[in-house]
């Protein structure tokens, strides 16, 4: 699969290490090396903002969108190549599903969790078929990966489903793995778990 666009999620804040920082630049740059733009919050802080500069510094294409009520609290990045105001999170949400051929998360808090998990879900039931990673920056996911294992051992998730969750912690890794990605076709995904 050959990538247009792709979607990052990632946190608000830069974490307290800076392997967070880096993880974010690197990916800004593969992304410009590939010639993927990057859509992403639309945000001028945290890891957010890194990943948008790194991008553009490397000469990459930036699409934020951000819900107008970010815009008025000053958060917004002022230097990307396109900003889309949008109403609400979920507009912003759907937007930037339509606008991507893929979704990385990086490193990030509830915000981060719940977009990714969202894109996930919407692949469990068939409503896209683009590929969803996690960039494990320093086995930072592992606990969610772990969560997602036990939901499987549980009965709540098909081992199949687990498998829509891509994981690396290199983003060039991450990128083959989302290349090489399969989609089930959309008559074929199961979302419910028999007893």
């Amino acid at each position: 699969m050959n990538f247009r666009r792709i979607c990052v999620f990632c946190g608000s804040n830069l974490g307290v290490d800076a392997v967070y920082r880096q993880a974010a630049t690197s990916l800004g740059r593969l992304l410009t090396a590939r010639g993927i733009e990057l859509v992403y919050g639309g945000g001028d802080v945290g890891l957010m903002g890194v990943l948008a500069d790194a991008t553009l510094q490397y000469g990459g294409r930036v699409i934020g969108v951000i819900p107008e009520s970010l815009v008025a609290k000053e958060v917004g990045h002022q230097g990307v190549t396109e900003m889309r105001v949008v109403q609400s999170m979920h507009e912003r949400k759907a937007l930037m599903s339509d606008l991507s051929d893929g979704f990385i998360a990086l490193p990030g808090g509830f915000g981060t969790f719940e977009e990714f998990c969202e894109v996930v879900t919407w692949s469990q039931l068939g409503i896209h078929s683009k590929p969803c990673g996690l960039l494990n920056v320093e086995g930072y996911y592992d606990p969610l990966l772990g969560l997602f294992d036990h939901a499987v051992r549980e009965g709540f998730l098909r081992e199949e489903n687990r498998g829509i969750v891509l994981e690396d912690r290199d983003a060039e890794g991450l990128l083959e793995k989302m290349a090489a990605f399969v989609p089930r076709p959309a008559d074929k995904w199961i979302w419910k778990v028999e007893p």
